[in-house]
């Protein structure tokens, strides 16, 4: 008898189905992993409460990694030129389609393909085995992945969120406004928010200010050298809470923000923490959450106010966010703490209501 995979399937929001498929044979461009771990991502709750992507039936689960159990006769490196083989650790990015204008006329910025593909974000097919919620996975030809072998399960598991934020503040740079001395805003406080934190901080920028509505999440901003943590939620108005950023920056506000919360009403807010010349990066918004109003000639115009936005990656943020990793350990960043539960993939629903719920940092869900 075929050996069995087994695949935790988000049948309908809510509702997950466990599935059993036989482990494929694979062809000589794909491979074969074991999976052995996956941080359950915002998009992940999203997804869960309401299929907002509308791929139920589906094997969700894309900042993975898993062991290499079998390898194609063509796949001999990795993304960056690695060399691959079976017993391998690895990671997987972006699976650029090659055909659009993103492709073909901007090869840095692939993550602006028209028809991307993200494991643990495609509905079912003939393959199945297409998300890291599972007990094995396929990687795809044409698939950016890497060797990640020496690294812990945990770092392996904050790859991901780690280059969404790495590909963030390589944003943010284009501004021109990051320089050791600048006064950085950080809204929002979940894994995005301190990831961003912990990256600015391996850059040597220290004048940090974190705004959250949870006080456990603004410690662990402190521990990773907030100078300044505020609770939105003990501030009576928006106006009042401005008041206080600006009074710990010499009434003027934040050099540069970065909006890192999917809440429609955080971003009118940011810019008015924001002094005139300073910068901002919005990188909260990968589901649409709405509208909001802001004020362009006090918010924008007037402050002349230079705003990038950031979506999710790129291959070549890859290993720039692996020497990231290395460095914010070096220098005694608690990294790795993120990583506040471990779900075996038997309990995936209490894994997601966890995400859902705030429970933790980063959820993950790891092999039986």
């Amino acid at each position: 008898m075929a050996e069995m995979a087994k695949l935790a399937f988000l049948v309908k929001p809510g509702e997950f189905e466990f599935r059993e498929y036989p482990i494929p044979e694979i062809d000589d461009d794909q491979i074969l992993i074991k999976v052995e771990g996956c941080g359950v991502c915002g998009t992940d709750g999203h997804e869960y409460k309401r299929d907002p992507f509308n791929l139920c039936p589906v094997v969700l689960g894309h900042e993975g990694s898993g062991e290499i159990i079998k390898i194609g006769k063509n796949v001999k490196v990795d993304s960056a030129g690695k060399p691959v083989a079976v017993g391998d650790k690895i990671v997987t990015c972006i699976i650029p389609c090659g055909q659009c204008p993103a492709c073909k006329n901007t090869p840095a910025r692939t993550n602006l393909c028209e028809s991307c593909g993200v494991y643990g974000l495609f509905p079912d097919d003939d393959i199945h085995l297409n998300g890291y919620f599972a007990s094995h996975m396929v990687v795809r030809k044409g698939s950016t992945f890497y060797n990640v072998t020496g690294m812990s399960l945990d770092q392996r598991m904050l790859v991901e969120p780690a280059a969404v934020a790495v590909h963030c503040v390589e944003r943010a740079k284009t501004t021109g406004l990051l320089r050791f001395d600048t006064t950085v805003v950080i809204q929002g406080c979940g894994p995005i928010g301190l990831m961003v934190m912990a990256v600015i901080r391996t850059m040597g920028i220290e004048n940090i200010i974190a705004l959250d509505g949870n006080d456990n999440r603004l410690e662990i901003a402190k521990s990773l050298g907030a100078t300044h943590t505020f609770n939105f939620t003990k501030f009576a108005s928006t106006d009042d809470l401005v008041q206080a950023v600006k009074d710990v920056t010499g009434g003027l506000g934040a050099e540069f923000a970065f909006q890192c919360t999917g809440v429609p009403a955080a971003h009118a807010t940011v810019w008015k923490l924001i002094r005139r010349g300073g910068g901002l990066c919005e990188v909260g918004f990968f589901l649409d959450g709405g509208n909001c109003s802001i004020n362009p000639h006090y918010d924008l115009c007037n402050k002349e106010v230079t705003a990038v936005g950031s979506w999710v990656y790129t291959p070549q943020d890859y290993p720039t966010t692996f020497d990231f990793l290395r460095r914010a350990k070096a220098i005694g960043l608690p990294v790795e703490s993120f990583v506040t539960h471990h779900f075996p993939l038997s309990q995936i629903k209490d894994a997601l209501e966890a995400n859902v719920n705030m429970a933790g940092i980063k959820i993950t869900v790891v092999a039986d």
